[in-house]
This record gives structure tokens, sequence and C-alpha cells, in this order.
């Protein structure tokens, strides 16, 4: 049990009090400064010194809207940019000649100051938002501000967290912040959950690095500008550990099933763990398995037959020596496109199955390190690293959704709007110089439908120069059958191979699968959904109480977003509820049908004003149905406001507890 005092001023597990000393001389600050994003290091050295003047109106960031790549220093101009340096070299001297070394904690209206700089201007709604990434404020929107042993010390409450990759980690995180009990269910033997079960050769990040940490674990030592995928498994590890979360985690402990017990008010789980069953009782229960957990392995005729080595990339047998092997890759999603770069110098021959080509954005430094100036600033300039990271959050707020917005007078099938016309255009001329002496390739990999319809990769160039290799061939025509050493496609012909990896994703809508989860009705969450995942807000589902889901059905992002921020959003309303259940002696809290219906209408209107929701794009965010199932269509400031203002009284049903009623 935590004791309330114990609960840290700063909420952010990499906190420093401390930062190296500055003892270079000014012609090395002065290659940091010409090398460094201006807008950060500006807000960052008015920050620390408290000199305003740091920031004035005419040097802010005007942020335009970002179509594919981002301007430098945030569309400052040339002479705005000269002078910012000016300032900022003169500020970096004033740290190393006075030993500025520790972080200058902000008032609110100071802190409302940096904001209003580095964002451009954020709205007032925006900018209590922004506060929630600011460890820099004291008492920050985000942990909670209860405790079970002041609000309800003699009430035996324990939750059960089903999974500890990313969202596990952020529930166990605020749930230990309240004090309340839990366990946590690891069906590995140890924490990451996409990161720990993807190791497939080339895995990494398709986010810039800075862009991918909770609120409360700001990182700022990164090597990589995108990281490897050992790196963010690293992270979550040192996240369990440096909040003492391991000892509340059952490794290699498989959920089976969960039945609501309404007398007792409480949820039966049943776990596996060394094939042996236990019955164990819980208050409530997150489900955290995330939903790309279910590889998605497509049957085709003959699998059986194939005598070669099969695998899912999630699941990549690295028994297997690919060296010197014909290998086939089906698919050109996103684990492809590292999978095919990461594998193309080792095989002898490489054949890519595909059904659509990807639409890519350019990242030329997607396999760099970190850069100098910037790896150097996050340890010599406090915060500074964090206030990278803020920056890359707020663009992310909307990102690229202005271009993925429906125009319901555009009759073209390959495009939404002229804005999402012109991103095409500008990517294709992109493949066409990529593809310059291959122009019958352009029908190939050109995608036929709209930019923004699916997930778009990040590029440097490797995915097209791993195609143009001699022993590398891309295949359109449809897989039809496998034969016992190759596979045939509707063409007829034969592909003879000894491996195949399937980059074809994951069950997304199969949701909690394989977990039986019965409501007190003794109806399943899969009959109940009948193959239409649905939740309000992604986490509360109707006739199933005290169940919270976390990056539950329509909460992933396309073309904007913040992975983690949707995540603690989800946590943070799951505190909330359960401090709700307490305060009001409540044994159990569910969403009404009709709240769910309104959120319903609204989420599936967004998405059908999207490129994703339209009829000629096929993609794994459309369940069986054809309904966008998992696509969250707004922007951050949609999703706070929709957890952080949940009206408990009107849009939830709250029950007493079984004594209450006695």
């Amino acid at each position: 049990m935590t004791d309330p005092s114990e609960v840290a001023q700063i909420d952010d597990v990499y906190w420093r009090d401390e930062y190296t000393p500055i003892t270079e001389d000014d012609v090395f600050l002065e290659r940091i400064v010409a090398e460094a994003d201006l807008p950060s290091l500006l807000t960052a050295l008015a920050a620390l010194t408290g000199d305003h003047r740091l920031i004035p109106a005419e040097l802010r960031p005007p942020l335009p809207p970002v179509d594919t790549t981002p301007p430098a220093h945030g569309g400052m101009s040339g002479a705005a940019q000269a002078h910012a340096r000016e300032l900022a070299l003169s500020a970096l001297k004033r740290v190393r000649d006075e030993g500025l070394t520790r972080p200058r904690l902000l008032e609110p209206a100071e802190a409302r100051t940096m904001v209003d700089f580095i964002t451009g201007g954020a709205s007032a709604e925006d900018a209590a938002l922004m506060m929630h990434e600011l460890d820099l404020v004291a008492q920050r929107p985000g942990a909670p501000t209860w405790h079970i042993d002041e609000l309800a010390p003699d009430r035996d409450f324990e939750v059960a967290v089903i999974g500890t990759g990313m969202s596990g980690i952020a529930a166990m995180y605020r749930l230990k912040q309240a004090g309340v009990r839990f366990v946590a269910f690891e069906k590995h033997p140890d924490v990451g959950g996409t990161w720990l079960a993807n190791t497939y050769p080339g895995v990494r990040l398709d986010t810039p690095t800075f862009g991918y940490s909770f609120s409360f674990a700001q990182r700022a030592d990164w090597p990589n500008a995108y990281a490897e995928g050992a790196e963010i498994e690293a992270y979550a590890v040192e996240i369990v550990d440096r909040a003492k979360l391991r000892e509340h985690i059952e490794f290699n402990t498989e959920v089976i099933s969960m039945t609501w017990d309404e007398t007792s008010a409480t949820w039966v789980v049943v776990v596996r763990r060394d094939g042996v069953e236990q019955y164990r009782r819980f208050h409530a229960v997150v489900a955290a398995t995330g939903q790309l957990e279910k590889p998605n392995i497509p049957e085709i005729p003959g699998q059986d037959d194939f005598g070669g080595v099969q695998m899912h990339s999630a699941r990549w047998d690295h028994d297997v020596d690919l060296t010197g092997k014909r290998v086939a890759v089906v698919g050109t999603g996103a684990s492809a496109y590292q999978i095919v770069p990461g594998i193309i110098d080792r095989v002898a021959h490489l054949e890519v199955f595909q059904r659509s080509g990807p639409w890519t954005v350019p990242a030329p430094n997607y396999h760099d390190a970190t850069p100098p100036a910037l790896a150097w600033l996050s340890e010599h300039v406090p915060y500074y690293g964090q206030w990278f990271r803020f920056q890359a959050f707020w663009g992310a707020r909307t990102g690229r959704l202005h271009t993925v917005k429906v125009d319901p007078r555009w009759d073209r099938a390959d495009s939404v709007s002229a804005t999402n016309l012109r991103v095409r255009e500008a990517l294709t001329a992109i493949m066409r110089e990529q593809w310059a002496d291959r122009p019958d390739m352009l029908d190939v990999v050109v995608p036929a439908y709209p930019p923004g319809g699916k997930r778009m990769l990040r590029d440097n160039g490797v995915w097209a120069r791993a195609l143009h290799r001699e022993h590398a061939e891309l295949v359109t025509s449809p897989i039809e059958r496998f034969t016992s050493d190759g596979i045939v496609t509707a063409d007829g012909e034969q592909h003879p191979v000894d491996a195949v990896v399937y980059a074809t994703g994951f069950k997304a809508s199969d949701y909690l699968d394989p977990i039986v989860v019965t409501g007190p009705s003794g109806q399943t969450l899969k009959e109940h959904w009948n193959g239409d995942a649905t939740a309000w807000a992604g986490i509360s589902v109707p006739g199933f109480p005290n169940l919270f889901l976390i990056q539950g059905p329509n909460t992933n992002y396309v073309v904007h977003g913040q992975f983690h921020f949707m995540i603690e959003c989800g946590v943070e309303f799951t505190t909330e509820a359960i401090h709700q259940m307490l305060r009001r002696g409540a044994a159990s809290l569910e969403v009404k049908q009709e709240t769910l219906d309104r959120f319903l209408a609204w989420i599936d209107q967004g998405n059908a004003e999207r490129a994703w929701g339209q009829p000629q794009v096929r993609t794994w965010y459309k369940n069986s149905r054809g309904r966008v199932s998992q696509v969250w269509p707004y922007s951050h400031l949609e999703y706070w406001k929709l957890t952080r203002g949940a009206d408990f009284d009107t849009d939830f049903t709250l029950r007493p507890r079984p004594e209450a009623t006695s």
C-alpha cells in the first residue's frame, strides 16, 4: 500500500534535479545553437533563466499545417531564426557562466506564457490539456488527487490488470499512486507487450522517438531518432523498475476467463500458470491487452502442405536462419516495410506479395542516431529534452488530420479533397524519383487509395532500394494456394520459396480474444459485440460493470495523435471512475446504452468524414460489417474533453454495494 505522503511532487520517473554543467567554449556553443531546434531551445532557456525576453511574440513559431514534412523551427523565417540564435547563444553562455544546472519550477501563469510561445498561441482549452505534459508545473493534471487510505480506508477493493504492455504499465502506475490494491497478469515472462513480442529484423518506431513516451516517464536520452524495438522494450522495463511496479505482476500467467458475480459485485477471474488454473476475485478489471496482440494469419489453401518455414512478424523465430534462402514476405504494411530492408542482404531471393502499396512520408533521418545537438542539450540544459518532446506532442495533436478531411463535393476515388490530392501529388513525385529507372513500376507502387486512408509509413528510401535489388521481386497477383515447396498466384505462376513471413498485421477487431468475458446477464462480451466491438471512449461497455478497456475500440490514430496520450486519458478516466465508486460507496459502474449510442453516432460521423472511412479503402480499421471500429477521427482535445468531462450522474449507472441494500 502506498502512503499518501510518498506521492512525488514531480510526477515523472525520469525527473532529474541536476544536469551536467556546461564547460564548453563559445565556439562549441555556437555550433550547438546552429544545429538546435530553436522554439524548444528558446523556451527551455526562458523557463530555466526566467528571462522572458527570450520568447518575444515576434519569434513565436507560425507552425503552419503540415501536409507531408514539417518545416524546420516551426516555420520561423530566416530573419527570425537569426535573431533567435543570437538570443539563444547569449542565454547559453549565461547558463554556463552562472552554473545553472537545476530545473526551475513554474507558476501556472508563467507556464502559460511558455506554452503560448512554443505552441504559437494555444487556446485556453488546449493550454489546459498541454499542462498535462509539463513536469515544471506543480500538481499538473494526471496523477489522482485522492488516496484510498484517506477516502475509503475500510473498503476492500482490488483491481486486476490484464497485460503489462504500455497500457498495463500506465494503469499500474496510476493505481499505485491512488493506493488501490492491484495485481497484474502477464502471460509473457516480462513486460513490454508489443515490444516484447515483436523482435523481427528492422523493428523500430515509425514515429519520432521523442513523441513516444508517457507524461510521467519523459525520457530524454534516446539514442536514435526513431527508436529500435529493443530500446522501447528497455523503456518499458525501466519504467516498471523505477516505479517499483514489478512486485505487483504475476508473469507467465494467462487470463482464461472472467465472469461477473452479481451477488458479491466482483469479477471471478480464471488464470492459468504452469498448466494450473486458479480462481481469483477482483472488484474491477482493467483490460490492457491492446488491439495489436493477436496475429492475423490469412487462411490460404495448402498452407499445411507447405514444407518450409512459416512465421508471423510478431512471432519471429530467431532459430530460423534465412541466409541464402528463398523468402516470401506477405504484406506491405508497417512491419513488412521494416523487415524487407532488414533481410534483403542475407537472402538468396526475396518476393514481396502486395495487395496494395503503402503511402509513405519522407523521413530521411529514419535510421539516424539522435542529432548530436539534441543529445547534448538534453544533457546540459535542464528540461530541454522535455520541451523538445512537448513541441512534438503539440504538433501531433492534429497532425495531418486536415489532409484527410473529406470534401463532399469531391468526385475522385484516388483522393478526398484538393488538399488530399496535393499530398498525393507530392508523395507520388517522390516515388517517381525513386523509380525513375523503372517507370513501369509506378502503377504498382503508387497506391490507388487516398493518402491517409491507411497509416502512412516513414520513408528514407530503403524500401525502394531493397526492391530494386536483382534478387528482389514485387508480386501483385493474389496468392491462390500453397504447394509443398512454394506459392502459386492467381496468374498461374509458381513461386518456389523456403520460408514465408506473414507481415499481415493483427486481428484488432477480436479485442480481448481468447479471454471469455461473461457479464451479469450470462452473455459473453463476444456475443454482445457480435463482430462489432464498441465501447464508450473505447473504455466502458453497457452490461459489463467495472470492466475498463484501455486502447479499446476507436482509440487508434492514423495521421495524427500520440499513442501514450490516449492510454493516459483512458487510464485516468478509469482511476476517476474507481474514485467515484469509492466516494459514493457504490459497488459497480457502467456506461448507459444511450450514452454509448450518442458516442457511436458521433464517432461514426467523424470516421465517415475521413479518408479511411471511404468505401474504396480496404483496411483493418474496418470490421466485418464495414464499420470503422479502430480509429479515433478527432483531435487530442476532443478525447481529453470526453474522458475528463464524463457525467457520472447522467451517463453512467452506479449500483450500491450488496450490503448497502440488505
